[in-house]
């Protein structure tokens, strides 16, 4: 009897024991598994901390915000025309005066071309037909009836017809010679007629063409202290709007001077010419007046001879 009440004594406690542990293990897991939880959501806590540096912000969003402002200050197109027309007012108003410039350039190069070309061919060959005649009536007859040489001819047959009454022949050469350095003269000055307009732009032309550069430098300048920025892409357009007024100056100014020095040679030339006409055609004259005095000395000598 003892040893089965014992037995079930024992039995008892240890279901007991049982119960026992198997109703406190999960409050044993919660009290191991509690103190891990805070570790764990530390970390998770750490990012609250991050709007100290969310400062900055702004000036993120203004950075990411002036490169797309920049296009608003660029012109659409960094082409010759483009920056001529997003250029200054002052230095539109150069380039316009530069760009007429070389038009008057290359219309004075075509119409005094032409004209100094054909009036070098005419005294070319009316030199050529006087150099082989052998009066001034014959030179009259082959030279034709335009150009300067025929102006020279017409003034010294003029002045002969007008000094026929007279027989002091150097008195009659000297009128001659005047009469043709004037017609010469005012060839020549008729023939350059035009010129100056060229070496007016060959010479200033440079210098406006700088002055629109340093107009359009200076308000790149103002434009930069305004912007308060030193960025290329904001300060290279005024810059280079301004430089296009220098290049539009020396493309007016280059083509002037070559073309002017070319005339000015093509002139000289046309001088020359005229001054061996007019040479010719005095000799022409003296010729002639020795051929009138032989002709009257041998009608003196023949009267003589049939005098005596």
């Amino acid at each position: 009897m003892r040893h089965s009440a014992l037995r079930r004594s024992l039995g008892v406690f240890l279901a007991a024991t049982l119960l026992a542990g198997h109703l406190f293990s999960p409050a044993v897991a919660l009290a191991q598994t509690a103190p891990s939880a805070p570790a764990q959501q530390q970390p998770a806590a750490q990012p609250p901390a991050a709007p100290a540096p969310a400062t900055p912000a702004p000036a993120a969003e203004e950075a990411t915000e002036t490169p797309s402002a920049i296009p608003a200050v660029l012109p659409h197109e960094l082409t010759p025309w483009g920056m001529f027309m997003a250029a200054d007012l002052v230095v539109k108003a150069v380039m316009i005066g530069l760009a007429f410039a070389s038009l008057l350039t290359w219309t004075v190069w075509l119409a005094k071309g032409i004209e100094l070309y054909s009036a070098r061919l005419v005294a070319h060959r009316s030199l050529k037909a006087l150099s082989q005649a052998r009066d001034l009536h014959e030179g009259s007859e082959t030279i034709g009836n335009r150009g300067t040489v025929r102006s020279l001819v017409n003034a010294a047959q003029l002045e002969l017809d007008m000094s026929a009454d007279l027989h002091e022949k150097e008195g009659i050469k000297d009128r001659i010679a005047s009469r043709l350095s004037r017609i010469e003269a005012a060839a020549g000055r008729r023939i350059s007629r035009g010129t100056g307009v060229l070496a007016t732009i060959g010479s200033t032309a440079p210098f406006v063409g700088l002055f629109g550069t340093v107009w359009g430098i200076m308000n790149s300048f103002i434009g930069i202290s305004k912007s308060q920025t030193t960025n290329l892409a904001v300060v290279a357009p005024g810059i280079a709007e301004a430089l296009l007024a220098t290049a539009i100056g020396l493309v007016a100014a280059i083509p002037a001077v070559m073309i002017y020095n070319v005339f000015a040679r093509g002139i000289t030339a046309y001088r020359a010419q005229l001054g061996d006409a007019a040479a010719e055609i005095l000799r022409l004259v003296s010729r002639d007046l020795d051929r009138e005095e032989a002709a009257a000395h041998q009608a003196r000598s023949s009267r003589r001879m049939a005098a005596e």
